[in-house]
């Protein structure tokens, strides 16, 4: 098992080299081990429509693979996609033993592709870590519910200011956090703010990684408030910005943005305000399967309370704000009894530089959409 595991980490590092540019299929990747322990064969997914990560380490292997073991971080598609079932590629090549990391959540797949390599008389073992859930949980909740993954991050000091008073928040965390979260810019679909974050910040919500991809940016602005000067919609990015809208909001509003550059989303409106499940529903029909949320918190709220947060991220930084009148990663009411809290689920901390991040995910009472891959 402890080989398994070290393998499997080999196959990890892998995928992640794909991370971010296989939308909407998850980040794979192989590795192919010899009777001797002898790595023979590397690969990884490099974008959708291209070969998967099995065919890659398998032509790297060649007749290595013959009698060999697979570790893949995702069970192997066994139906036509754009490519062909990896499965048959595996069954040919000789491999004696497959190792996945996570079985796929895929309802085309789901255990099929184990299947069709045991018929075939080759050993399958499945062999869970958190590094192979977190590649596949946003292609989890995506295929399954056709929503997006959300991942909420906030950064507060250590009394849970998120900026001070007057509404400076440059800079709470140290450069290590930010240069994380822009590793993270580059690995999403979207980025997801409020309006209120456009007219207080004006940020341009790229990817400032060497090489990086900057994602889409959606703005949540109900009444169309969005400034068509806006560095989101004028920072010298090729990617799209949307703005979504009620249809209360003028339409010379929505032209300016639009001659702006922007698309313009007009959506159902609940209390006078974006239907946000309506928003998650428009983005995963767009096919945008993991958004980054980088939102205040009014709208970090009110994400919460239609439960389509699926994981946050806080970092805290070892510094003191106070004032009465600053503000927290999560606005809203509230709840009244310490009772009614929302309890947070599978706690990770870890030392970023300065800061602390501590990632968690939502135990939502009785149950939330999101979903997960093995863990």
């Amino acid at each position: 098992m402890h080989a398994d595991r070290r393998f499997m980490a080999l196959a990890v590092a892998q995928a992640r080299r794909g991370w971010g540019r296989t939308s909407p299929n998850p980040p794979v990747g192989a590795v192919v081990v010899d009777a001797a322990d002898r790595v023979v064969g590397r690969g990884y997914h490099p974008r959708a429509g291209e070969p998967h990560a099995e065919v890659f380490a398998l032509e790297q292997a060649g007749e290595l693979a013959r009698g060999a073991t697979l570790y893949v971080t995702l069970e192997p598609c066994c139906h036509q996609g754009r490519t062909p079932p990896c499965t048959r590629r595996i069954i040919a090549a000789g491999v004696a033993r497959v190792v996945v990391g996570a079985t796929d959540p895929n309802p085309l797949v789901a255990g099929g592709g184990l299947a069709e390599l045991a018929r075939a008389g080759i050993r399958t073992d499945v062999v869970p870590t958190p590094a192979t859930a977190e590649l596949v949980e946003a292609f989890a909740k995506h295929v399954t519910t056709l929503r997006p993954f959300l991942h909420l991050k906030a950064a507060v000091t250590l009394d849970g200011r998120m900026a001070t008073a007057t509404g400076d928040a440059r800079w709470v965390t140290g450069e290590a956090a930010r240069a994380l979260v822009h590793r993270w810019r580059d690995r999403c679909d979207a980025v997801l703010v409020g309006v209120g974050t456009v007219l207080r910040d004006d940020p341009r919500l790229t990817c400032r990684v060497p090489g990086g991809r900057d994602p889409i940016r959606v703005v949540v602005d109900s009444s169309g408030r969005t400034p068509p000067t806006a560095r989101v919609l004028t920072g010298g990015s090729d990617a799209p910005t949307w703005v979504a809208v009620t249809a209360a909001a003028p339409h010379e509003a929505r032209s300016a943005l639009e001659r702006a550059g922007a698309e313009v989303l007009t959506l159902p409106e609940r209390a006078g305000r974006v239907d946000l499940a309506a928003l998650g529903a428009e983005l995963g029909r767009r096919g945008v399967v993991a958004v980054l949320g980088e939102a205040g918190g009014t709208l970090n709220a009110a994400l919460l309370r239609e439960r389509m947060v699926d994981r946050i991220s806080l970092f805290v930084a070892p510094k003191l704000v106070g004032g009465d009148g600053s503000p927290g990663p999560v606005g809203g009411e509230g709840v009244v009894r310490m009772a009614d809290a929302l309890p947070l689920d599978r706690l990770r901390c870890r030392r970023v530089g300065e800061d602390l991040w501590i990632s968690a995910y939502p135990a939502y009472p009785g149950g939330g959409e999101h979903v997960h891959g093995d863990r």
